[in-house]
């Protein structure tokens, strides 16, 4: 039981049934996601993990159950969810026709963060992206195009991420940076959800695990325990 004086989790999802897999969905999921924790999403492509992400983020209507945020409920104040939230899908969000700069200036004012050219200037150097500061998005590589979404995740300072595959088309080099980032993010205090195929390489003690194809499969509900 948590204590009275506890901070409450900053995610919740309570009872959560996708509406994949028919007209009963899939077995329910129950987890609390802490300040500092990281909840890995794993499993086989079609497993559900999409459509969990979508729903933690407000943009899926489950089959059953609620996801709280630190306020209750996401649905009945979507807004203060959004606020708080940063996802990234699968997609990079980006519109070719405008710079590396453009996108990030856009994504950060249209996210409520909005940050100065110099301050973005400096994450793109610090994503390796100098060199492409007024290259418009539709000539990045598939790398460079996660890299500069992930730049506008980590500059807008979310308290939670949502992160959909976030290492889709990373070297190995880009890899390490993400897991930097995601070190520096959890240890600040932040919360993160990431659906991936491989190990997010975040400390054993900071990190749950979700298997998605025993959601799928095993016919009972799958709970992911507070650390």
């Amino acid at each position: 039981m948590r204590p009275a004086d506890a901070p409450p989790p900053m995610l919740c999802a309570c009872a959560l049934v996708s509406r994949r897999g028919g007209p009963d969905g899939l077995a329910p999921v129950d987890f609390d996601l802490h300040a500092g924790q990281l909840l890995h999403v794993q499993g086989a492509n079609g497993s559900g993990k999409t459509s969990l992400l979508r729903m933690l983020a407000g943009l899926l209507r489950p089959l059953r159950g609620a996801v709280h945020g630190q306020g209750g409920d996401i649905r009945r104040d979507p807004s203060s969810h959004f606020a708080r939230t940063a996802y990234l899908g699968h997609g990079n969000g980006l519109c070719g026709e405008l710079s590396a700069l453009e996108n990030l200036r856009y994504a950060l004012h249209v996210a409520g963060t909005p940050q100065g050219d110099d301050a973005i200037a400096a994450c793109l150097r610090a994503w390796r992206l100098g060199a492409c500061l007024h290259t418009p998005a539709a000539r990045l590589s598939q790398g460079q195009g996660r890299r500069l979404a992930l730049a506008a995740v980590v500059l807008g300072g979310k308290p939670l991420w949502l992160l959909d595959e976030p290492d889709a088309g990373l070297d190995a080099a880009s890899l390490d940076q993400l897991r930097q980032a995601l070190d520096a993010h959890l240890a600040a205090g932040g919360a993160a959800v990431l659906a991936s195929h491989r190990m997010p390489g975040a400390p054993a003690a900071r990190t749950q695990t979700l298997n998605m194809d025993d959601y799928a499969d095993a016919g009972y509900a799958v709970s992911v325990g507070a650390a």
